[in-house]
């Protein structure tokens, strides 16, 4: 058994964090690289299943992919997606999985989206009801809406409004608005529910701007994504938001300073917030065009907030709360 021995601090904290790059941001970078005619590269690409699910999966479509560190070279465009049978191998990635389920309604297919056992039982019959009223074929596996699934299209060029519930998983929407721009008219989504995660959506909606589809407008209910064409590009993926909570959370913990270079005051990212709920907390915040900054002297103050739209980063802030001067 491996130990490890953890010793404490001899004084405040005084580090430059390196955090790796956002998978949401990523992955959805890399579905609309797919989708762009021409060669795309993608600059910090972390690791880890759902990014390497990805590129799995886009490989297994015929795009051309090829990692080189934290860097990843995509030549992408629908016309060079393969004929099927073709399997795209999810593995464990929900956020994946669900990205793919989409693009592939795009290609000629037939194409099966799976992954292993646990992802199986996952959900995805939202997903899979939005495509079939898309006029694709969907063909269950064992279990109605779950994994395994058969995708084939065409979509319904003549389609232009789709409706999904807005208070499930925001992957199933974002996962038709990033193909939305392919249809004729664009789409308009007509959510019957009041959405959820919102900063999710936004991330989606920001992806899809930089790669050249802008326009996309946000409402309660309504979701409208204008028609388009993405194009290739040189993309940087900014530091995790999330990830970057814990070393934030340490300064705000055990006194002094912590940097993350490129988490800037212009992130994509909602979690960005988070350094904001230390602020009122009573660490001192500096968020400028090269990075995050979070310093403590005094002491920590108890609040009372609403982290509805920073749902991830409840643990991380109980964590902290621990050591707050009152409730």
């Amino acid at each position: 058994m491996d130990v490890y021995r953890v010793a404490p601090l001899s004084a405040p904290i005084d580090a430059v964090i390196e955090v790796p790059g956002s998978k949401s941001v990523a992955n959805r970078a890399l579905v609309c690289a797919a989708l762009a005619d021409g060669e795309s590269v993608l600059r910090g690409v972390p690791d880890g299943d759902d990014t390497e699910a990805m590129l799995d999966c886009l490989r297994a479509l015929g795009l051309e992919a090829e990692r080189a560190g934290d860097d990843v070279r995509l030549t992408g465009g629908v016309a060079l997606f393969k004929r099927g049978p073709i399997t795209l191998p999810a593995r464990l990635a929900g956020t994946t999985s669900r990205f793919v389920t989409a693009l592939a309604a795009l290609g000629p297919g037939p194409y099966t989206i799976d992954g292993l056992p646990p992802l199986r039982t996952r959900p995805m019959a939202p997903l899979h009801d939005a495509l079939v009223s898309m006029g694709v074929h969907v063909q269950h596996g064992e279990i109605e809406g779950h994994l395994p699934v058969t995708v084939q299209g065409p979509v319904d060029v003549t389609l232009d409004e789709v409706s999904l519930r807005g208070d499930v998983s925001s992957q199933y929407l974002s996962a038709l608005m990033m193909i939305a721009p392919y249809f004729p008219n664009g789409l308009r989504f007509m959510l019957t529910t009041p959405l959820v995660s919102r900063p999710y959506v936004r991330v989606t909606a920001a992806v899809m701007a930089a790669f050249g589809v802008g326009g996309v407008e946000l409402g309660d209910r309504i979701i409208t994504v204008p028609a388009g064409r993405y194009r290739p590009l040189d993309f940087r993926i900014e530091p995790d938001a999330s990830s970057a909570s814990y070393p934030l959370a340490a300064a705000a913990i055990c006194g002094g300073r912590v940097r993350v270079p490129g988490l800037t005051r212009n992130s994509l990212q909602g979690d960005t917030a988070f350094c904001h709920v230390l602020e009122r907390m009573g660490c001192e915040v500096v968020q400028d065009d090269t990075g995050t900054t979070v310093s403590r002297v005094g002491e920590l103050n108890g609040i009372a907030i609403n982290m509805s739209d920073l749902s991830d980063l409840v643990p991380t802030l109980a964590v902290v709360a621990a050591f707050a001067n009152s409730k």
